[in-house]
């Protein structure tokens, strides 16, 4: 078993993964006016891009501005949401290849806290928490709308009361708790809390100067904050509350993730490296915080991507060219432009050309806009004639108003069925369908308002 630190190897790797541009190449300017024009059209306000090829920095950038007007460059740290999973997965298989800890073992060995209502729970790995398939899914415990913890131990203790919805080892399912458990269990065998871990292990080791890890959605740097298309302008939202250490909460930037990418194809040893890409016999495109897929042009790629409520990111690494490339982009998972630019990034690499892009659903957006006009108008005039609403008329007649405060109500439920019982906050929703939300919200609001006015002057005349 490789007993070797992993600081020990990524500190010999320092130097050679110092920046350095390949002026030679045309990637870099086919990349940069591909990302200028992109931004253009849709209005992205900001974006970092990192690629390497072997041990060289093809480039490291910034383009646009952050939330908070500051110019995004190659040192702008920014959300790299489920990125996080990759880094995460590492720091727990060098702890096995240290010996530390087995990954075929049960988390409940290493983690003692580690409990649920479902007695299942105790047959859990520590392979199957990093390859998705411990059983546990969003059906079964709603992450994101239950009250976010504050820390690590908050985010493995509220799991007491779940159950699991599958029996651990047979099914795949996307689920972050698995990777917050996991790094709760490096916490309690090094010792050391997770984030000041990962800076010794391998952000220090690598140079990574400017990146972290936080715990909620109130530890995100004014750099990081992202924003939501609206009417097809880019509005400026904080991210909605969330809990994310260990699955989703890292931040870092072009430079750091350069040197990141660097490291996956020149410090890790071998095995370490076929660990971590061996998916599960339930899914054979998930391993060990990473995904395995192929280019446009059919070519093997491992990758992950991330997202937040305001702004993604996407990490691909291509094996048989030695290339890879890392984006981050402060818009939300609703827009995807991460995801989008990085497939235009992989075709001008392969010497092709990526997809013209579009701008934002505009139309979607002044749908909405104009319905919630509307409904506030059909509120004033039905709140000016509520005296004049017939005594007589059965009041069946009002239930049709209040039909917006039951979709309201039962939104959230909807949303998880619809998404196959992906969960969701309620408030989350807003940041996902924002131009609906405000409609609905708008539309319940002057339901329940007309409702009240007619009540109010039918019985107050009888009285």
């Amino acid at each position: 078993m490789l007993r070797t630190s992993l600081a020990g190897l990524l500190l010999a790797l320092t130097p050679a993964a110092a920046p350095v541009t390949v002026a030679a190449s045309p990637i870099p300017v086919a990349v940069a006016a591909y990302v200028k024009h992109y931004r253009e059209v849709t209005g992205l306000p900001g974006v970092a891009v990192a690629i390497t090829k072997g041990t060289e920095v093809v480039l490291a950038t910034g383009q646009g501005r952050t939330a908070g007007g500051e110019p995004v460059t190659a040192d702008t740290p920014m959300a790299v949401a489920s990125v996080s999973k990759s880094f995460t997965a590492l720091v727990v298989v060098r702890l096995a290849e240290k010996g530390t800890i087995a990954l075929d073992q049960p988390v409940r060995r290493y983690l003692p806290e580690f409990t649920m209502a479902d007695p299942r729970a105790g047959k859990i790995t520590v392979r199957q928490l990093l390859n998705q398939t411990s059983g546990m899914d969003d059906s079964a415990f709603r992450e994101k709308s239950l009250a976010q913890p504050e820390t690590l131990r908050g985010a493995v203790a509220r799991l007491r009361d779940a159950r699991l919805a599958a029996e651990p080892g047979t099914v795949y399912s996307y689920h972050n708790t698995n990777f917050q458990v996991a790094a709760r269990l490096v916490e309690v065998v090094t010792g050391r809390p997770f984030a000041a871990y990962l800076d010794e292990q391998v952000f220090r080791p690598l140079g990574m100067r400017h990146s972290t890890t936080v715990d909620t959605d109130r530890d995100l740097p004014a750099s990081a904050r992202g924003h939501l298309y609206v009417l097809g302008r880019a509005v400026a939202l904080p991210e909605p509350a969330g809990f994310g250490n260990g699955s989703g909460g890292m931040i870092s930037t072009a430079g750091d993730m350069a040197r990141w990418l660097i490291a996956q194809n020149t410090a890790l040893p071998a095995g370490t490296v076929r660990e971590l890409r061996t998916p599960s016999k339930q899914n054979e495109h998930y391993a060990l915080g990473w995904e395995l897929g192929v280019s446009g042009r059919g070519v093997p790629m491992v990758e992950h991507g991330g997202d937040l409520f305001t702004s993604t990111a996407h990490q691909v690494l291509i094996p048989g060219s030695g290339y890879g490339v890392a984006v981050m982009a402060n818009t939300g998972l609703a827009f995807g432009d991460a995801h989008t630019l990085m497939r235009g990034i992989v075709a001008i690499i392969e010497g092709g050309a990526p997809e013209p892009p579009s701008r934002p659903a505009f139309v979607t957006d002044v749908l909405f806009a104009l319905l919630t006009l509307l409904w506030v108008g059909l509120a004033v005039r039905g709140l000016a004639r509520a005296g004049r609403w017939p005594v007589r008329r059965r009041l069946w007649r009002l239930v049709p108003y209040l039909l917006p405060v039951v979709l309201c109500v039962t939104i959230a439920p909807i949303h998880r069925f619809l998404a196959r019982g992906r969960d969701a906050a309620w408030i989350q929703l807003g940041y996902m369908y924002p131009t609906f939300m405000v409609w609905l919200v708008t539309a319940a609001i002057a339901g329940v308002a007309v409702v009240a006015a007619r009540l109010f002057f039918r019985y107050g005349r009888r009285r």
